[in-house]
């Protein structure tokens, strides 16, 4: 059976950010937790939330790691209490998004956070009463502002998904503007992060038609204008794009990912000083050519419609142009060449495959992916 859902109210436009006070008032939030982090706070783009919450009573959390923890989920929890909080606005990139919504789960349910974890079984268990999250995104990338997971690294170094449609944001405030400044570096990893989230989710063998059109227009827009974001960053159309395609790529992961997110969930976790988006940047060549053989790829010409999107016409059945066309674009946005360039050693692979095989992504992937499998593609993407 098939589940189509979508529910987060979503203003995309320069100046959203100024409806902020106006939402919270809509999803009952009275003395909301703005969960940020310090670079956002530096960057001055933490003061455009502030200053249109004014006159609304707030505190503020600024201690989001680049890769969300249980241990800063329980900071934020004891701030939000001691503030005697009652919702979550969210200013920042995905990690900021999914801390706060780790925060909705602990400050209102009990138990260590892994509990509630999907591979656990945990989904179940979070229940209408988490903390009401709005979410104002900084970055193109993750399109956490209108997903129902999040991804933590919990307290034995595992890194887990937490999925609920209870934790999607009340509203999505999408605001170009506040991406105006973000460098070239991050603009482009965080870019490729939302063309992965669009590839792979359209691959994923799911029944979701509205998902695959809304994920093959994010990729025609992503890639189109991406470049562009990266060489300009004061290039406001090719800005309100980006953030569009981020957000079209969530949208449709509800079909699932597949084997990019198994992997780079895994490795992320073995080193959490790897940026995600860079990582899925990495795998997405790799991952092409091993789902290429997969019969619903084959059937519903999936590899040639989002070469068409991408506008390099046509693609063999192997993947081969379509991973080529990859590895150019991450070579143009200046990202590393593999993992080796981001110091990843082949040491480090078995425990990455452990991670793979137990990732909720792993068993979304069009074609499964054995131990071997999984050894083969890291080695395509050193």
């Amino acid at each position: 059976m098939a589940r189509i859902l979508y529910l987060t109210q979503i203003e995309i436009d320069f100046g959203a950010v100024k409806l902020l006070a106006a939402e919270c008032e809509r999803s009952g939030i009275r003395r909301p937790l703005v969960v940020t982090d310090a670079g956002v706070r530096a960057a001055g783009v933490l003061e455009h939330a502030t200053d249109a919450l004014a006159g609304l009573p707030h505190a503020v959390f600024d201690g989001t790691p680049s890769n969300p923890t249980e241990a800063a989920v329980r900071a934020a929890v004891e701030v939000y209490r001691r503030e005697r909080c009652d919702g979550l606005v969210a200013v920042g990139g995905g990690s900021s998004i999914d801390l706060a919504k780790g925060v909705a789960i602990a400050a209102t349910h009990d138990g260590p956070l892994a509990t509630y974890a999907t591979i656990e079984g945990g989904s179940a268990k979070i229940s209408e009463r988490v903390a009401p999250l709005i979410a104002v995104p900084t970055t193109a990338g993750t399109g956490s502002e209108v997903a129902r997971g999040a991804i933590v690294i919990v307290d034995d170094g595992r890194k887990l998904g937490f999925h609920s449609w209870h934790l999607m944001p009340r509203t999505a405030l999408l605001d170009p503007e506040l991406t105006l400044g973000l460098p070239p570096g991050l603009t482009a990893a965080t870019g490729m992060d939302a063309i992965a989230h669009c590839m792979e989710t359209f691959m994923a063998p799911a029944v979701n038609p509205p998902a695959d059109g809304i994920a093959l227009d994010g990729l025609a827009r992503g890639w189109a204008h991406i470049e562009r974001a990266t060489r300009d960053g004061q290039d406001r159309d090719a800005r309100w794009n980006m953030m569009s395609a981020s957000m079209q790529g969530a949208l449709a992961f509800q079909k699932g990912l597949g084997c990019v997110h198994s992997l780079s969930h895994s490795l992320g976790g073995v080193n959490p000083k790897l940026h995600h988006g860079t990582l899925n940047a990495i795998f997405l060549p790799a991952v092409v050519r091993f789902n290429a053989a997969a019969v619903s790829i084959q059937r519903e010409q999936r590899l040639q419609r989002m070469a068409q999107a991408i506008g390099i016409g046509s693609c063999d059945a192997q993947g081969d142009a379509l991973s080529e066309a990859l590895r150019a674009m991450n070579e143009r946005l200046g990202l590393p060449r593999g993992l080796a360039a981001m110091g990843v050693t082949r040491d480090l692979f078995e425990r990455v495959i452990d991670g793979a095989m137990a990732d909720h992504c792993h068993k979304t992937n069009p074609r499964l992916a054995t131990r071997e499998d999984y050894r083969a593609m890291l080695e395509a993407s050193l």
